[in-house]
């Protein structure tokens, strides 16, 4: 039967249905017209329902795909721990953490393995020579839900591109650009590769003019401020390519010391670092009695770690960049354990504005918070929870601030 036989004998069968309806009694057409209707409701109920299970089927086949990437459905997953301090940046239930993969011959406990970190809820991912991402958004049920798996890679890889150069733009161009609502120039600005590849190559160096004395002073001063308390983990928050991380790991005080970072290429910069450097011994490199190093991805304001767990936490040149300063500050002070220590630096306004005097539109001033004064930053430790008489402020040179303070 061709196309157009095909159109007439449909046609003419429903002109037929409803001619023969229309001689019907008023009583046995209403019954006609509602068993149609009825027909035609329950055909569309089943397409409803298998347009429903053909994609509850793609979801958990993609879902089945990418935790077989991660290797959560291996007969090679090994439990390795319960992590004491990393947590579900959600909930905050401790993380179990598992390897995925099999050592063969040659191979031995330190070789690159992939990681995943489980909650109850939520699994999230990591490799043993990179980092653990902790971000909520990066678990794979979040992906999930909001369907993120189906957006392709060179979009993805296209939006953050756009985001890390939005800051490198003047001010006034900016506008022509199309920001999305998850633009945020004081995070943004340091997911640029760019940046992250000059952070030690001169731009942290130039820190000198506000008053910073240096990372090799900097990270005595740190030592010195947590040595009455004696931790065995701390925390280098903002950790950047590691500049402090690192020393805090080859200084042999420390049983422990976790790089936190929102940027990926930061985190990829300092991972990249700690291999290259042939004086740092850690776990990873089978040293007796070396120090564990890890590093994890995560937003400040919603810290991958469970409460009073951390007796030690760094942020050094870091509050200035963060967006949420409350939700930042309330959640160090929730990890930190009671008598738990903070030390951080940051800028006063004045630096900015000397920098912006001396050089116009300096990208350097475009992405970060401003503190007028010493009383600004005093007033968000207090809002956060530390109590005034645990709080120290100083000022280095012109615009150098040193905190340090006590839960």
């Amino acid at each position: 039967m061709n196309l157009q036989k095909l159109y007439l004998v449909l046609f003419s069968s429903t002109v037929c249905f409803f001619t023969v309806e229309s001689f019907l009694p008023p009583p046995l057409a209403r019954n006609k017209v509602n068993c149609r209707s009825n027909v035609f409701s329950t055909n569309s109920d089943v397409d409803a329902m298998d347009h429903h299970r053909d994609h509850e089927n793609k979801r958990q086949q993609v879902k089945s795909q990418l935790l077989g990437l991660l290797g959560a459905q291996s007969v090679n997953q090994k439990l390795i721990y319960k992590d004491r301090i990393l947590a579900d940046p959600q909930t905050k239930e401790l993380l179990e953490i598992f390897t995925v993969g099999t050592l063969v011959g040659g191979q031995d406990a330190s070789s690159p393995l992939k990681v995943i970190l489980k909650s109850s809820e939520r699994t999230y991912q990591g490799r043993s020579d990179t980092f653990f991402d902790l971000l909520s958004s990066s678990s794979i049920e979040n992906s999930l839900e909001k369907n993120e798996v189906e957006e392709t890679s060179s979009e993805a890889i296209a939006k953050g591109a756009l985001n890390s150069l939005q800051v490198l733009v003047p001010p006034p161009l900016r506008r022509f650009l199309p920001m999305g609502e998850d633009y945020i120039p004081m995070r943004d600005l340091f997911t640029s590769p760019q940046v992250s590849f000059a952070y030690e190559r001169g731009w942290r160096q130039g820190f000198a003019a506000a008053g910073f004395p240096g990372a090799d002073k900097e990270y005595d001063m740190v030592r010195e401020y947590f040595r009455p308390i004696n931790p065995e983990v701390v925390v280098d928050m903002s950790c950047a390519t590691g500049l402090f991380t690192r020393r805090l790991a080859k200084g042999g005080d420390y049983k422990r010391v976790i790089g936190c970072d929102y940027s990926e290429s930061m985190l990829n910069e300092a991972r990249r670092r700690i291999r290259a450097d042939t004086n740092l011994q850690t776990t990873e490199r089978g040293g007796g009695g070396a120090t564990k190093l890890d590093l994890v991805r995560c937003d400040v304001g919603e810290i991958p770690m469970a409460d009073e767990s951390v007796p030690a936490l760094h942020a050094g040149a870091a509050m200035h960049c963060w967006p949420d300063l409350d939700a930042a500050l309330s959640e160090i002070y929730r990890v930190l354990k009671p008598g738990g220590r903070f030390f951080a630096s940051t800028f006063l306004a004045t630096y900015f504005s000397n920098v912006q005097a001396m050089g116009g539109n300096n990208v350097n001033t475009q992405a970060f918070q401003y503190f007028a004064s010493t009383d600004v930053l005093r007033e968000l430790l207090l809002k956060s929870g530390f109590e005034e008489h645990k709080i120290d402020i100083e000022v280095l040179g012109t615009s150098c601030v040193i905190i340090r303070a006590e839960k």
